[in-house]
């Protein structure tokens, strides 16, 4: 099953880091979030990715070709100045990096994959965010229902301390929390060929005109996860979650090694 991640935005709320490159090239523990998120799919034996690029999608064409080679070893003729890759690399990805136009909406990126998604069901995610979402349990959901799209809902994290009270005695604290009520979009769908029909060119926000038809038409269905979900959107976000991996404990690695 193809999985797409959209990440040609301009992540403009975390500019601190975004001047000179995309969101999803923003590093956690010294690898780029794109990296952890493809790295969590392929625990899930989801290796083929297609990559909507937009902003400095130069920068993610050029990680890609390195790390392909880096993680392999190399045979450089200095004669004929070529540089042959031989062994493994560790993975067995295959990633399609494809130009979705710079202001192109999230809709407009998914659409203008379609010559890639080969008329079957394929996944998408959001560019800057983690989770450990159970991506088997998603599809398995997706597929007993029949709609055309599954979306997952998560709880949002708070931004403050979580006080329990005992009357004036803090009984319990937690340092941003993981709320126990309410429901967003995780960025993460399963979707069937027909989503497309929804969406109708490069201005379209997905989260907007086709995910509040396809709700109305009763095609939308939630997988609900009540693990471990955060996003990228601040500066702070990028804090805690570089807390969270250098702690050894970040709880989105799911994967060994």
């Amino acid at each position: 099953m193809m999985t797409c991640i959209l990440a040609g935005g301009f992540g403009s709320r975390l500019s601190e880091e975004t001047v000179l490159k995309p969101k999803p090239m923003v590093e956690i523990g010294g690898r780029p979030i794109l990296w952890h998120i493809m790295m969590h799919f392929s625990r899930f034996g989801l290796d083929e990715f297609v990559i909507a690029l937009g902003y400095r999608g130069e920068h993610i064409k050029q990680y890609m070709s390195d790390y392909c080679k880096l993680q392999s070893d190399l045979t450089v003729d200095f004669r004929s100045g070529s540089v042959n890759r031989k062994g493994p690399n560790g993975h067995d990805w295959t990633v399609q990096l494809v130009d979705t136009g710079l202001k192109t909406q999230t809709g407009g990126r998914i659409k203008r994959l379609a010559d890639y998604l080969e008329h079957e069901t394929f996944l998408v995610a959001w560019g800057d965010g983690v989770s450990t979402v159970d991506l088997s349990a998603l599809i398995e959901f997706h597929r007993s229902h029949g709609k055309l799209a599954s979306i997952v809902a998560v709880h949002p994290p708070s931004r403050f301390g979580w006080l329990e009270l005992d009357g004036d005695r803090v009984a319990e604290f937690k340092e941003k929390p993981q709320l126990s009520e309410g429901w967003i979009n995780g960025g993460y769908f399963v979707l069937e060929p027909g989503v497309l029909d929804y969406i109708d060119g490069d201005s379209t926000h997905f989260e907007r005109e086709p995910l509040e038809a396809l709700a109305r038409d009763g095609q939308l269905m939630a997988f609900r996860h009540d693990g471990f979900w955060q996003c990228m959107d601040t500066l702070r976000d990028k804090v805690r979650l570089e807390k969270l991996w250098e702690s050894g404990k970040a709880p989105w690695k799911t994967w060994e090694g």
